[in-house]
């Protein structure tokens, strides 16, 4: 072998940085830390055991080895319950829960020195005692880990909107179709309630501005006036909308050739301010309301019907949970 070795990472052979700038800058404003998941886990797992402890606080006593609760002891249990709950549903709020996960880490050292001193008590079960120490280093350990990968969030623009509440989502989908075809018909408003299921209407109002109105949870519907921002034929189209609208939001489709001559890759990527920040969005997600979810739906009935021309149904769509095998006649509502 002749030559130097690592010349691969030499300055010579790095791209320039102008040029590589944008791409980072892309990488940045999609880049996750791998904290998310993690902290949603300590979100609801904060809320069931505050609820255990605040409810049944005599029994988690003797759980974790206090033979005879007293009184003292019933009192303080049912105080670190509404401190776990209160973690939970900080954490649960925030689109990066930083500072909530590093408050756990906090309150799981004042929950080490609470069984330091039952640990210390000779009448107590230091056996269970023991036991919950060691289940609760594994919890601090995993509230480090998530707190300190949830640290490393770089600090962009769309990072501080989601600080704020703001929740972002990204879906993707190929569509076996050209890619002026495929523009087309998502650059006519009027047809995305064709494959959008929690839209009920959208009219085009003319200058580059149109009114939507979409079904919300419970029955509810919203409305609002939305302007188109960025409109680049068969590269994307960006929209915003406006002041008084029920659900602020933001969001772009970006239309690109699919490699291997596939078709179109379509890229979404929605932003919007739910009533109830990200607490909200986790409700909703309970009942498939969440918007990201809404988003993945309908980028598939999309596909279906610019590769079919019809949004195909089966039988588990018309009927949820058991049911007879032969389906009815009954229309289902998307």
């Amino acid at each position: 072998m002749g030559g130097r070795l690592g010349t691969a990472l030499g300055a010579e052979a790095r791209p320039d940085a102008a040029r590589t700038m944008p791409y980072q800058r892309i990488a940045n404003d999609d880049r996750g830390t791998g904290g998310e998941s993690s902290a949603d886990f300590l979100g609801y797992f904060s809320i069931g055991l505050g609820l255990a402890e605040a409810l049944a606080p005599k029994v988690m006593t003797r759980v974790i080895g206090v033979k005879e609760p007293d009184d003292t002891n019933i009192a303080t249990m049912r105080a670190m319950g509404l401190r776990e709950i209160g973690h939970g549903l900080a954490i649960l709020s925030n689109q990066h829960p930083e500072k909530a996960v590093w408050s756990r880490v906090a309150g799981d050292m004042l929950d080490l020195a609470l069984l330091g001193r039952t640990m210390a008590n000779p009448e107590n079960d230091r056996g269970r005692t023991t036991f919950a120490i060691a289940n609760v280093l594994a919890v601090t350990a995993l509230d480090v880990m998530t707190a300190r990968q949830l640290s490393k969030q770089p600090r962009t623009a769309t990072a501080a909107r989601m600080e704020q509440g703001v929740v972002r989502t990204k879906r993707s989908i190929t569509v076996r179709r050209p890619v002026e075809e495929v523009y087309a018909f998502w650059h006519d408003f009027e047809n995305l309630p064709r494959f959008m299921r929690h839209l009920e209407s959208v009219q085009v109002t003319g200058d580059g501005r149109s009114h939507w109105k979409a079904l919300a949870p419970a029955g509810r519907t919203v409305e609002w006036d939305a302007e188109t921002t960025d409109d680049v034929p068969n590269q994307c189209i960006a929209w915003r909308s406006l002041p008084g609208a029920d659900v602020q939001n933001r969001g772009v489709v970006e239309f690109a050739p699919a490699p291997g001559g596939r078709g179109t890759e379509v890229r979404v990527t929605l932003e919007y301010d739910p009533p109830l920040g990200k607490l909200g969005s986790k409700v909703a997600m309970l009942f498939r309301e969440e918007p990201g979810q809404q988003v993945q739906d309908d980028l598939r009935h999309f596909k279906q019907v610019m590769e079919t021309g019809e949004i195909v149904l089966s039988d588990a769509t018309k009927q949820r949970g058991p049911h007879p095998a032969q389906p009815d006649d009954k229309p289902v509502q998307l």
